[in-house]
């Protein structure tokens, strides 16, 4: 633990990335999904010309990239989800000596924001792994990460849903700020794939598999690597609200009334339990949400909405992220003040504003303000007001 009375204020040294090596764009997708529409129809053609039932409806990428702006996404496994008899990714699973898939994808961005700081493990002395979905309850898959990497100190797991990243900004802020320790790396493996029903129309095409990390240190730390932000500010809300929800978890098999239905369960669980969120909903009541607090966020450091000349959205849906950024600016963004990269990784979740903020910010001059900004379930909201170093 640090013996500083006042350590100086955290910054954020440097992000990490990883991406996943296979992607599926919209036109593959459909073809899957509308082949599945297909088998699913005849299958209960009988239901259906009854009246019983509706009959499924096609999908197609026009549609998806109008909804969304999403045009593709990478993947875990591009395999699993576009086999027509399993609409799922397939990830073998791995002897517990072994490197688990979702630390594994962690420390590939954690070495890589590590390298960019010019940073050791020997430097971190905490790790935050921050995302959606956790892979387990236990152990942390934050100190199977600490342990990978060679970190000594403590590490552990925190869910915000897709403000899980923004969040984990501020628990390593107060860590370093509080003389905890000097450095904390804070990581957000994503395999939002693994949660989302590719049965159903609405969100079949939302997710797609990512991880960032991002380096937190004191600031008063030579810059070893290209450069960083000091964190001016950072904001956290959440209102409860069960337009996004994902009710898949240990207690779902505790719900089974007889024998057969427990084994049923667990060998499949019901699609009705993974990702569901009422999109209009969604829409009308985050975009204000957070748009009212990144005026507030700003208000109170004292700064102006002109003063911002980067805002890396939480990359959800192209629509939402426009409007926020008119809310916010008092008119259109242009395209480089609101980066978009949803068009080809789609909502990673907690990771979707650390891509935009990792591989948009190397135009930046020192003194410039930029907007790191998460919304998603919970409803929560994240802003973290940087300044290049």
């Amino acid at each position: 633990m640090s013996t500083h009375a006042n350590p100086p204020r955290a910054v954020l040294a440097a992000t990490g990335l990883f991406t996943p090596p296979s992607s599926i764009d919209n036109e593959e997708l459909v073809e899957s999904f509308n082949a599945w529409v297909d088998a699913w129809n005849a299958a209960h053609a009988d239901a259906i010309t009854s009246g019983e039932i509706e009959a499924k409806a096609h999908s197609s990428a026009a549609f998806i990239e109008k909804a969304s702006g999403i045009r593709a996404r990478f993947v875990m496994d591009k395999a699993g989800v576009l086999d027509v008899e399993r609409m799922a990714p397939r990830l073998a699973p791995r002897p517990n000596e072994e490197l688990s898939i979702l630390a594994e994808m962690a420390v590939h961005a954690a070495r890589d924001a590590l390298h960019r700081g010019g940073r050791t493990a020997a430097d971190v002395g905490a790790v935050v792994v921050a995302c959606s979905n956790l892979q387990r309850a236990y152990p942390a898959i934050a100190v199977e990460v600490q342990s990978a990497l060679g970190i000594t100190g403590f590490g552990f797991d925190m869910n915000v849903a897709c403000s899980s990243a923004t969040f984990g900004v501020q628990v390593a802020k107060d860590l370093i700020e509080a003389g905890s320790v000097e450095s904390v790396l804070v990581v957000n493996p994503e395999i939002c794939t693994a949660h989302l029903n590719f049965t159903d129309r609405d969100s079949h095409f939302i997710f797609g598999d990512v991880a960032t990390a991002m380096l937190l240190e004191r600031g008063d730390r030579p810059a070893a690597g290209r450069g960083g932000f000091e964190i001016l500010g950072t904001r956290l809300a959440t209102v409860y609200s069960n337009n996004i929800r994902n009710n898949f978890g240990f207690l779902n098999r505790a719900e089974a009334d007889d024998v057969a239905a427990l084994a049923d369960r667990m060998s499949a669980p019901d699609t009705d339990l993974l990702f569901k969120q009422e999109g209009r909903k969604v829409f009308k009541e985050v975009v204000p949400m957070v748009s009212d607090q990144i005026l507030a966020h700003l208000a109170e450091l004292g700064l102006e909405p002109a003063a911002l000349k980067r805002l890396w959205l939480h990359q959800a849906n192209l629509s939402m992220n426009r409007l926020i950024a008119k809310r916010v600016l008092g008119r259109d963004a242009e395209e480089l003040e609101s980066p978009t990269i949803l068009d080809r990784y789609a909502n990673t979740s907690s990771a979707g504003s650390v891509i935009a903020l990792h591989l948009h910010h190397e135009d930046l001059a020192p003194g410039d303000v930029g907007l790191l900004c998460s919304f998603g379930a919970g409803y929560s909201a994240g802003t973290v007001l940087l300044r290049r170093r």
